[in-house]
């Protein structure tokens, strides 16, 4: 049987997309950019006196030239090469990203409108469009370093999209979109990845990690475990606890002796802001009294016991 040739067209075009990838069984890629984002943010620090913030977007799938031809005219583009992954990534910034930026550079405090002219990019914009995209590139390995390590080096800046060539025009990518806002205003920036660059990476993108170990900043954790090393603890002593009555201590005088069952041998526990945390033994050096530590106290058993004794 004859098949009609539209048809035929429409069959391969189905077979052809059937080969996307399924990104919602890639959680991973959500963590990879969020953290991205993080990253943007926390390089362009020192370069801009004002906040700059960047937001995920969301990604999706599709052919690689109808995702640039929607920036045509309108965007720089960075072409890195990924030496590991023997392929090359797409980051590109469009224009009101880099007008935004560049007057936040400039140390610009956002009171004059936003510029919407459509002229070519200056020689100035493009070199610090150079720069923003140095930084985006050191973001992109650490965000990546979580599935697969490799460096991005930029290569060259394009502004024709028909230049910024890392694929067939028809082959399968990855584009994520991520916002700007600095100055009261904002822009777009997006990430082109090749299928190919993806598919190697499906089992380590696939797979759904407890907890934020994944996404955690080791320079991030360092600082928050300092600060919490610098927080002062109150530490008490207790040799032994007694029971009295509300009468037997309304009737307490001055110079009334209280005895105690506890001796030089009798362990003291020591707590931090009312926590239980070791039993020590009492001693003496150089005229003080000493404590020297036995054993941890366990956090379940003694909650237990006071539970009980409550």
């Amino acid at each position: 049987m004859d098949v009609p040739i539209g048809n035929a067209t429409d069959i391969r075009a189905r077979l052809i997309d059937a080969g996307g990838l399924s990104l919602d069984r890639m959680p991973m890629l959500n963590v990879v950019f969020d953290r991205l984002t993080s990253g943007c943010s926390d390089n362009l620090k020192p370069l801009v006196a004002s906040p700059v913030y960047f937001g995920f977007n969301g990604f999706s799938s599709g052919r690689f030239g109808e995702m640039l031809d929607a920036y045509e005219n309108n965007a720089v583009a960075g072409i890195f090469h990924a030496p590991e992954w023997d392929s090359h990534i797409l980051v590109g910034l469009n224009r009101d990203f880099l007008f935004t930026l560049v007057e936040a550079l400039f140390g610009a405090d956002g009171g004059e409108p936003p510029v919407e002219d459509e002229r070519p990019f200056s020689a100035i914009e493009l070199r610090l469009a150079h720069t923003i995209l140095e930084q985006v590139g050191k973001a992109l390995e650490s965000s990546f370093a979580l599935v697969s390590m490799t460096a991005f080096r930029l290569e060259r800046t394009e502004t024709r999209m028909e230049f910024a060539v890392i694929g067939g025009r028809n082959n399968k990518a990855v584009e994520a979109k991520f916002s700007v806002q600095a100055l009261n205003r904002g822009g777009e920036m997006f990430l082109i990845l090749p299928q190919s660059v993806i598919n190697p990476m499906r089992p380590a993108l696939s797979k759904v990690l407890t907890g934020d170990s994944a996404a955690r900043d080791p320079t991030w954790t360092q600082q928050i475990t300092a600060e919490v090393r610098k927080a002062e603890v109150t530490l008490r002593a207790v040799l032994e606890e007694r029971t009295l009555t509300l009468g037997e201590i309304a009737g307490l005088k001055v110079g009334q002796v209280i005895g105690l069952d506890a001796t030089p041998a009798t362990r003291v526990k020591l707590e931090g802001n009312d926590r239980p945390l070791f039993w020590c033994h009492m001693g003496q050096a150089q005229g003080s009294y000493v404590l020297r530590v036995d054993e941890a106290i366990a956090q379940d058993k003694e909650g237990a016991h006071d539970d009980a004794v409550g």
